[in-house]
């Protein structure tokens, strides 16, 4: 049967083609995908779309850098290189604006031994990047308070590919995309708390059960646990939450500079005169809602790092856990030993840059057609067995 015939037999039914646990930007970019390729899609959501890991403001684009190139950092290039149209053709559907700009980044160079680092570089994001995305080794920033040319001793390494995206303006577009599809079914206030894939059943955690063609776990730090039981492994095995926080200036700034990061602080001018500063990365935590002195330190070294907004407000602060699989890569695809059960999980600091390629990715299994090449190292084969490796079982 064709994807659109089976999807026209489950309309107004109550299974459909395709269950999405979690409506954070994964799965808001997997039911979009999923419903124009003529799926029927219930996208099921515990709180309000994009409130969890999605739901902050950084909204940094950023490729790996270019040398030891392996299908992790090409599958990443190639979504950020169509995340630009990509946004573009949702911007026309539904009038909504992304935030989305091709700004570049500056990374400073704190040594000689970085430079020298950096300037072999070149050649390798040449031959990966190809011509289109500059890549180069400068001595000084266009500009000295973005970053401050002391922060700089030894130059800059400025590249063209990095972009940003504003968070809460690409989970509206999502947002409105879905509203006017008539094969998606949002559910607010409710989550998948279990799958029995023999039965291809969800329990809900309303006391409802659902029927499904295919289940997508898609439900951030939550979507490990639920894994693991599928697969009979431990509860934590396959991944975990890391706590960030992140905070939003009133600088005035242009729209258009570069992305600043520098051991582990980024510095992203946004519309409306914006800066967002951050983050952490807590493995340990009391409260993952919470902003502390970690976001005071952060913030400090951010207004060092760049003068332009030394004395910029803070006008919001955020904090939320990002999931991160065990092996670092994101986690997609069959879970085995589990029938209709798919994994989109653990995207970690990646997920706003490489979610519409991975919902490509599982679309194109569900229609039978050959999608975007899905890395092994993506793989929850290859997930469960890294863990088993770092427990030291054979």
């Amino acid at each position: 049967m064709a994807v659109a015939d089976k999807a026209a037999s489950h309309r107004g039914q109550a299974a459909p083609d395709l269950l999405i646990a979690g409506a954070g930007v994964a799965g808001l970019w997997l039911a979009v995908k999923a419903a124009r390729a003529g799926l029927s899609v219930m996208l099921v959501e515990r709180g309000n779309p994009g409130d969890g890991a999605s739901g902050g403001f950084l909204g940094a684009l950023m490729p790996h850098s270019p040398e030891r190139w392996n299908g992790k950092k090409d599958f990443q290039f190639r979504a950020l290189v169509d995340l630009e149209d990509e946004i573009a053709r949702l911007q026309a559907e539904t009038g909504e604006f992304c935030g989305y700009r091709r700004v570049g980044r500056i990374l400073p160079l704190t040594s000689e031994r970085g430079r020298i680092t950096a300037t072999e570089r070149i050649a390798d994001a040449r031959a990966n990047w190809g011509t289109r995305f500059g890549y180069e080794v400068r001595h000084t920033p266009d500009r000295s308070d973005w970053p401050n040319i002391l922060r700089a001793p030894h130059g800059i390494v400025h590249e063209t590919l990095s972009a940003r995206i504003s968070p809460p303006g690409l989970i509206a577009a999502l947002l409105s995309r879905l509203a006017v599809m008539p094969n998606i079914e949002l559910r607010l206030g409710t989550a998948v708390v279990d799958v029995a894939p023999g039965d291809r059943r969800a329990s809900l955690s309303d006391g409802t059960s659902i029927g499904f063609g295919h289940v997508a776990l898609a439900n951030g730090v939550d979507a490990f646990p639920m894994i693991a039981r599928l697969m009979g492994l431990p509860a934590q095995s396959l991944g975990g939450g890391v706590k960030g926080q992140a905070a939003l200036l009133d600088a005035g700034a242009e729209p258009d500079l570069p992305l600043v990061y520098d051991d582990g602080v980024y510095v992203i001018a946004h519309e409306n005169g914006h800066v967002a500063v951050g983050s952490t990365s807590e493995n340990e935590f009391d409260d993952p809602r919470a902003t502390d002195e970690r976001l005071d330190e952060i913030v400090k070294r951010a207004r060092k790092l760049c003068p332009l907004i030394r004395e910029a407000p803070v006008i919001r602060r955020w904090a939320g856990v990002r999931p991160k699989a065990v092996g670092r890569d994101p986690m997609l695809g069959p879970v085995p030993g589990a029938p209709g059960v798919l994994a989109m999980a653990g995207g970690f600091k990646i997920s706003f840059g490489i979610a519409h390629r991975m919902a490509d990715c599982l679309v194109a299994q569900l229609a039978g057609e050959e999608g975007p090449e899905t890395p092994e190292s993506f793989s929850v084969a290859w997930h469960a067995a890294r863990s088993a490796t770092d427990q030291g079982i054979q």
